[in-house]
């Protein structure tokens, strides 16, 4: 099952629930009305928001983690210094 299978069977079902929630259709136990409507219409912000908290601490986590992966540093400096000789070969002036 590929990743984008995995995720269409845990989000549609979420959105059909989520939407007979919001609409009263489906009663959640335990929850009062008053604090189902204060909750339910912030509910797709604060995921959407912790999705992007999530995102830009793992794209920091992994800038920091850079130099602890020798072979990839190696690699794109070697692709810098590939890119640079064409340029030179090409007449353009780099450094």
């Amino acid at each position: 099952m590929s990743k984008g299978t995995q995720f269409l069977t845990l989000a549609i079902p979420s959105i059909i629930a989520y939407f007979l929630a919001f609409f009263h259709i489906l009663p959640i136990p335990f929850v009062s009305a008053e604090t189902l409507d204060l909750i339910l219409p912030v509910l797709p912000w604060w995921l959407l928001v912790s999705f992007g908290a999530y995102s830009l601490s793992s794209l920091g986590l992994g800038l920091l983690r850079f130099h602890d992966t020798p072979e990839a540093y190696e690699s794109l400096l070697k692709e810098i210094n590939q890119a640079k000789l064409e340029l030179r070969d090409a007449g353009v002036t780099v450094d």
